[in-house]
């Protein structure tokens, strides 16, 4: 069988008339001769009525401390609800198709709930159907683990419940449709010179995805790398363009490889930012522990002999302010800020590029408070009120 793995996420199954253009696409795979496995996320966004963040508001309006055995529950229902509809439609077609839960398409998972991982797929069940001539409509960002519970995968789990799929089945390629031609080199939505990206290698994407950009989920990337599978990012409506193709740059060990163009650079943002200085005057060791222990990240470290400085979401801010204060320490917290990151796929090899960064930045009178970088990546962090202009500077400097 030549089997191919097909994603769709909440703006691709959004409504029916989204829904029969994503038949379309299938209707054209099958044809072509491909059994395809259909992924599917929740119906739409926040605000529409079978959204996972809709469902969640059902519960906590009952119950605002139910435990997340519950709350997996009932999140897993708008994927499940959304494979049904797909099915659905499709058998009304004429295309016979079958309508699986995570756990009955054999995915099983363990660790938290709302964040647990796959463990193994049982890929049987599935392929007796794609044998029978079926597309299998498999409900995303969920699996079942040893107990029996419906767990899920944590925010972006579909990309994660496709890709397994697809190295489960051994599959070459899986796309992944969403409402955007490809992968970018900025958020279009703030960069409206943004273009969409041929092809970028597993190492880019997953570092443009982990600061901020969101193309698809760094934990279904790591899979297609371990997988060697090539992700093609599309766009549902519209679907005859190529998108990006995200694989090996540079091949060895049989890696599928990408045309390998030389310089590419994307620019990436997340704000909700706070940056944290402290003036060394206590132990740091204690600070450290006492942040891991109430499940602080830090990012953008930045430790000098007299001061250490470093980055945590906003949401964390009060957290570190209590530990601060307990240890009585001198600090300073700057809130509302903002992380504008380069991605690119030799940076440690082509210079002057900080340089670039600078003068984009003090062109657009942006001032930078903080910087931080990688063989692929320079971070600079800016208040959250001047993250755009940040953004349009330095694309300018290096996508344009």
């Amino acid at each position: 069988m030549n089997i191919l793995v097909q994603k769709f996420g909440g703006t691709s199954v959004a409504n029916f008339e989204r829904m029969a253009e994503v038949c379309d696409i299938v209707e054209k795979y099958k044809n072509d001769g491909y059994s395809i496995v259909l992924v599917v996320s929740a119906m739409g966004r926040k605000g529409a009525p079978y959204a996972t963040d809709t469902l969640l508001g059902l519960l906590s309006e009952v119950n605002k401390n139910a435990n997340e055995r519950e709350k997996d529950m009932l999140m897993s229902c708008g994927e499940t609800i959304s494979a049904t509809l797909m099915a659905s439609m499709l058998s009304a077609r004429g295309i016979n198709a079958v309508a699986l839960t995570g756990g009955q398409a054999g995915i099983c998972t363990e660790g938290d709930f709302s964040d647990s991982r796959i463990k193994e797929i049982d890929s049987k069940r599935i392929i007796s159907e794609l044998e029978a001539g079926k597309v299998v409509v498999v409900a995303g960002f969920q699996g079942v683990n040893e107990n029996g519970d419906i767990t899920t995968l944590g925010r972006g789990g579909s990309d994660t419940s496709a890709v397994a799929l697809g190295k489960a089945l051994e599959c070459g390629k899986v796309e992944i449709y969403t409402d955007v031609d490809g992968v970018m080199t900025a958020d279009p939505r703030v960069e409206p010179n943004a273009r969409v990206m041929e092809e970028i290698d597993y190492e880019e994407v997953f570092q443009m995805a982990d600061k901020g950009a969101k193309v698809i989920h760094p934990r279904a990337v790591q899979i297609a790398k371990d997988g060697n599978i090539t992700l093609v990012i599309k766009n549902t409506l519209n679907p005859m363009y190529r998108g990006t193709e995200i694989c090996c740059v540079n091949s060895d060990n049989g890696k599928i490889e990408c045309s390998g163009k030389s310089e590419r650079f994307a620019v990436a943002h997340k704000k909700g930012i706070s940056q944290i200085k402290i003036i060394d005057n206590g132990d740091f060791g204690k600070i450290l522990s006492e942040m891991e222990e109430e499940n602080v990240s830090m990012d953008m470290i930045n430790f000098f002999i007299g001061e250490k400085a470093f980055v945590v979401d906003d949401t964390d801010a009060e957290k570190i302010e209590k530990i601060l204060k307990r240890n009585n320490v001198q600090y300073s917290i700057r809130k509302n800020c903002a992380k504008i990151t380069l991605i690119g796929n030799s940076m440690s090899g082509i210079p002057g590029v900080m340089s670039k960064i600078s003068k984009g930045l003090s062109d657009a009178e942006v001032p930078i408070l903080q910087t931080s970088d990688s063989s692929m990546t320079i971070s600079c962090l800016v208040d959250e009120q001047d993250m755009e202009n940040a953004v349009h500077a330095i694309h300018e400097q290096f996508c344009v």
